[in-house]
């Protein structure tokens, strides 16, 4: 099951990336959709998070009533959208509420963020 997990995820993830033409070299464009791709609920509501045609995240998604997100995906875009591009995100108040499943994609992605590898 769990390899099953990671070659879904592998496979969105690169969708995203080549959807966007993300360059190799973004690490903020792909700390974004790292986290975005590892969370199924923010995977199946992108269209409201990111535009592909502008290359922009779509902050007002936080507050629109079009799109509904639980308090851990509400706080994993709000992260992903602080490493993007520095978007106000309170890393206790992050942290806190996300299970380990999440916990370790938010991880990840801070490592992707700052060249650090993932473990």
């Amino acid at each position: 099951m769990e390899n099953n997990f990671l070659y879904n995820f592998e496979d969105r993830l690169n969708q995203l990336l080549e959807r966007d033409g993300t360059h190799e070299k973004d690490v903020e464009r792909k700390a974004l959709f790292y986290i975005i791709a590892g969370n199924s609920d923010l995977y199946k509501k992108v269209g409201h998070i990111y535009d592909f045609l502008d290359h922009s995240i779509k902050t007002e998604c936080l507050e629109s009533e079009d799109v509904d997100f639980c308090s851990s995906s509400r706080k994993l875009i709000k992260l992903a959208f602080n490493l993007y591009n520095g978007y106000s995100a309170d890393v206790l108040d992050t942290f806190n509420v996300l299970d380990d499943d999440n916990f370790n994609l938010a991880m990840n992605a801070l490592r992707i963020r700052f060249n650090r590898g993932q473990e």
